[in-house]
């Protein structure tokens, strides 16, 4: 009977130890999923922070693109009004640097 006992013994500490190794993995098995999703929360995140940010980039270039059409415009204006000045005036008599 001892080694009935013996055997027995030994099948209860090797389902021991595969039943604490089920444990172990379990373990592991949960803290990598409270990491993930630890991780993707922190994604999330980061997704509606960038999000708030494009749309605060987008605005901005458009108050850039609409400053730089006023610009323009006056530019423009500014060239056509000295041009029409230029135009009109006539040179004056005995002086060398108009033909």
């Amino acid at each position: 009977m001892d080694v009935s006992l013996e055997e027995a013994i030994g099948k209860l500490d090797n389902a021991l130890g595969m039943l604490e190794a089920a444990v172990n993995r379990r373990i592991a098995v949960d803290h990598a999923r409270a990491d993930l999703e630890t991780e993707l929360q922190i994604m999330q995140d980061d997704r509606a922070r960038l999000a708030v940010e494009l749309d605060s980039a987008s605005n901005r270039l458009g108050n850039v693109e609409a400053a730089t059409q006023d610009v323009s415009r006056r530019v423009t204006r500014a060239i056509a009004t000295i041009e029409e000045v230029l135009a009109h005036q006539e040179p004056e008599a005995g002086d060398p640097g108009h033909r």
